[in-house]
Formats: C-alpha cells, structure tokens, sequence
C-alpha cells in the first residue's frame, strides 16, 4: 500500500472517532432498549425505558451524567479500527474503480458488494472492542438493569476478564452477528451515500466539492440504514451480551439463527425493531457526521497536497 492509502484509513478512522463523541450516549439508551424485556412477549415485561430521551434521563438520574457515556473508550477504540477500516477500504476500491461498470458509470451491485465487504473485514477486525463496549454500556445499576449484567469495570479489564475466561476466540465471540449486520448495514449506507452524492452533483445545484452535497447524501443513507440495519442489531446486541458457560458457550442463544428464531416467537416482528428511536436518532448523527467528516477531511487533505 501506498502513503495515500494509509491516509484513507486514518481520516476515516478519525472520522469515525469524532461521530461517535456526539452519539454514544444514544448508543448506551439504544443497547438499553434492545436488550429490555428480552425472550418475553409483549405486555409481561416492566418497561424501564420509554423511549430515546426518557432512557437519557433514566440513566443520568440513577448513574450520573457520566452514565450516558459509558464504553466510551472502547467505542472509539472500535470506530478508528472498523470505519478506518470500512470506510478506507472502500474508498480504496472506489478510487480503483471497482465501484463502476467497465463503462465507467456507478454500479448499484459493485458498490453493494463493495460496501459489503470493506464492512465484514472490518467489524471482525474491531469485533472486541465492540463486544466490551457492549457489555460496559449495558451494565447498570440494580434498579435499571436489564440484560445480562457483566462485572467489567473498564476496556482493559474487560478485555483481559475474556481472555482469561474463554480464551483468545472468546474475544470475537458474537462476531458473525456483528459482521452480518454491518454487511448489510455499510453495503446500504454506502451504496446510498455514494449514489445520492453522484446523483446531487450531476443536478449542479451546488459546486461539485461543495459540502451541501455530502451532507444531503447524508440524510439519505442515514434512514436507509436505520430501517435494513436495526433486526441485525437487536440480534447482534443479544449475542455479544448473553452470558456463558464454563465453556464458553452462549446461555441463551445457540447461533445467530437461534437468536432470530428466539426473538420472533416470544417478542414478534416488533421485537427485532426494539430501540430504533434511539437507534435512528444514533445512526442519524453517526451516519450524517462520519461520513460528512470524512467527505470534508479527504477534500482538505486533496486540497492540501494536489
């Protein structure tokens, strides 16, 4: 690889970082929500988190302001790895020009599998740092508590509590949930964002490097990824944090098939779209600002050194 793909990843890397100061508290109600009333059918559950805002002031209350931050440093720790990753990968290929038809012109398939395989490579790189941001933001006090409740008291603590516990594979335990979920995530929100971008400019309604045109793209994707990523989420949050046994095998869900199977017959179709409020409001910002961010740190960087 060459400078300017180092480049790519760490502007994406930073990118990355920066959303997600604005959106983890979102991401702490959002893994809240999903994990609440979990196997139990609708109406026998209490219901401890209303919604996005109501989750925010429930914790803040009951563990402080600094509640609404928890796994922050993991969760930056995973956005420099998986949208460093991500997002450089597939700027790689698109300057490559596997993003387009031999022709030249944007190709909807080349650009889903493009997507698609930049975000499988990369959340399985990052996947423990997601698998410990999982379990420190769903970690409450006793009162608010939901899910299964896990007694890492840092990233580093929690890291090394796995390893001990199930060894170096213990770490990706949950992974494929994870991968599968951003495959179809990053194939949808990247696809829309570089399609809707061209399309904006082509309209000439603002100059090409204008960032009107990214932030516009923006808001697209954000809604797109919202409604084809949120199932895959709820499983993947149910995966990383379900306890294990001795052998490190799930207590509650056997596979990412089961988990699916689990959550349809006892919550219903509603029970894969549990914490979308705050996972719109989350993937909203997160979408807009990354990937805005990134669109404005690779003209700078263009704009600095052409």
């Amino acid at each position: 690889m060459n400078r300017n793909h180092y480049v790519e990843f760490l502007l994406a890397g930073i990118a990355g970082c920066g959303a997600c100061l604005f959106t983890n508290p979102l991401e702490v109600v959002k893994i809240r929500m999903q994990l609440q009333g979990e196997l139990k059918a609708r109406g026998q559950t209490t219901i401890v988190y209303r919604n996005a805002l109501h989750g925010l002031y429930t914790i803040a209350k009951n563990e402080g302001i600094t509640g609404i931050q928890k796994g922050l440093v993991p969760g930056l720790w995973y956005q420099m790895t998986m949208n460093g990753l991500r997002l450089g990968t597939f700027q790689i290929l698109t300057n490559a020009g596997f993003t387009n038809s031999p022709s030249g012109e944007y190709s909807f398939p080349r650009n889903i599998v493009a997507g698609a395989v930049a975000g499988g490579i990369a959340t399985w790189v990052g996947s423990p740092f997601y698998l410990v941001k999982t379990h420190l933001q769903s970690k409450a006090v006793q009162d608010i508590a939901v899910g299964y409740q896990h007694s890492h008291e840092s990233m580093t603590h929690g890291l090394l509590s796995i390893y001990r516990s199930s060894g170096l594979f213990g770490m990706w335990r949950g992974a494929y949930a994870s991968v599968i979920k951003v495959m179809v995530g990053s194939s949808v929100q990247l696809t829309t964002f570089s399609f809707v971008r061209q399309y904006i400019i082509g309209l000439k309604y603002y100059d090409p490097d204008d960032g009107r045109n990214a932030l516009i793209a923006t808001l697209a994707s954000a809604v797109m990824n919202t409604l084809c990523m949120t199932p895959f989420d709820v499983v993947a949050t149910r995966m990383y944090n379900q306890g294990v046994c001795s052998k490190g095998k799930g207590l509650t869900y056997s596979g990412v098939a089961n988990c699916f199977i689990q959550i349809f017959q006892t919550e219903g179709l509603w029970g894969f779209y549990k914490g979308w409020g705050p996972q719109l409001l989350r993937l909203g910002p997160q979408t807009i600002l990354s990937l805005f961010f990134w669109d404005r740190l690779r003209y700078m960087y263009k704009k600095s050194f052409s």
